[in-house]
């Protein structure tokens, strides 16, 4: 029994009876978790991983075994002969060529339609490849700083507006999509579906640098897909929502990437939310990716998603 007890032991998150977070566990043992039933399931980010793998999955077996059943790569796609196109990179094709064909426009607007419903930056969590790889090199970061290997660094995230419009400009003025010669989203979901390239070589540099320089760089103060779709997350309609069973223990900061969008969370809000009698209150942040990691860890349920138009449906 005890040997038992022992191989079990930090196989699963245990947010309930030990407070266990992603930063103070295994990296295996996040994808697990034993809930307040004490029954264990999958968490919310393994479910994730499982989503964006199936996605990439489906891709790479439609072009192998030519199944047709969703085509091309994660910028511009057919699902069941239906046109997707990446936003971004419609406004980079459009600014760069001056036209935009009736299947880009369809494609786009579809995609609009989507993310406005499911969440403007689920993409970056539940859809973009390289956001697994960047977790991996997070946790590795994480160990690095404890270590005192690297030092923990964080800019002002402002700039990915600079490098949104910049990147546009370039496509208007040079006629050329300057971006996607540097997008690493693009090159690892081609490299998934059609094999090798050299440009691997820029998606691991990235990569090296988000362990050993600055934690989640990419996503967070460069790429100009995720600022698209955080746009669209100002209006979208699934959110995630807080309620007044937090006791303001910050781990959700912990883990959250974009932890100012967690704001309401902090301690020092905590009277000004009882003199006002809320709640419950919504994130309201495009910036908040919807990846679940801080309902993973918040052991009083305090945080949990909603569609927030359901009353209207």
């Amino acid at each position: 029994m005890k040997q038992e007890q022992k191989l079990n032991k930090g196989l699963e998150l245990d947010k309930y009876s030990k407070r266990e977070t992603i930063g103070k566990t295994s990296f295996l043992s996040t994808f697990f978790e034993i809930r307040k039933d004490k029954k264990k399931g999958m968490s919310l980010r393994a479910k994730r991983w499982l989503v964006v793998i199936a996605i990439h999955l489906t891709f790479f077996l439609s072009f192998y075994l030519d199944a047709q059943i969703l085509e091309g790569s994660i910028s511009g796609s057919r699902f069941l002969g239906f046109h997707l196109i990446d936003i971004y990179a419609n406004m980079q094709v459009f600014l760069a060529a001056h036209h935009m064909t009736t299947n880009m426009a369809i494609g786009t607007i579809t995609i609009i339609l989507i993310y406005i419903l499911i969440g403007g930056r689920t993409y970056c969590s539940w859809v973009c490849p390289y956001g697994l790889l960047s977790e991996i090199g997070e946790k590795l970061n994480n160990v690095l700083v404890k270590k005192g290997v690297v030092k923990e660094r964080n800019f002002d995230n402002r700039v990915r507006y600079i490098f949104w419009a910049i990147f546009l400009a370039l496509s208007f003025i040079s006629g050329y999509l300057v971006f996607e010669t540097f997008n690493v989203v693009g090159i690892l979901s081609r490299f998934i579906v059609y094999g090798w390239s050299v440009a691997l070589i820029w998606v691991f540099i990235v990569l090296l640098v988000e362990i050993f320089y600055s934690r989640r760089a990419w996503c967070k103060y460069i790429c100009p897909i995720g600022t698209t779709y955080g746009y669209l997350g100002l209006i979208s309609a699934t959110r995630v929502e807080w309620n007044d069973s937090c006791d303001h223990c910050m781990v959700c900061h912990d883990v959250c990437f974009e932890s100012h969008v967690l704001e309401l969370t902090k301690a020092k809000y905590a009277k000004q939310i009882e003199e006002k009698s809320i709640k419950a209150e919504y994130i309201l942040s495009g910036d908040c990716t919807l990846c679940g990691r801080c309902i993973d860890v918040c052991h009083n349920d305090a945080l949990k998603f909603d569609f927030r138009l359901k009353g209207l449906v």
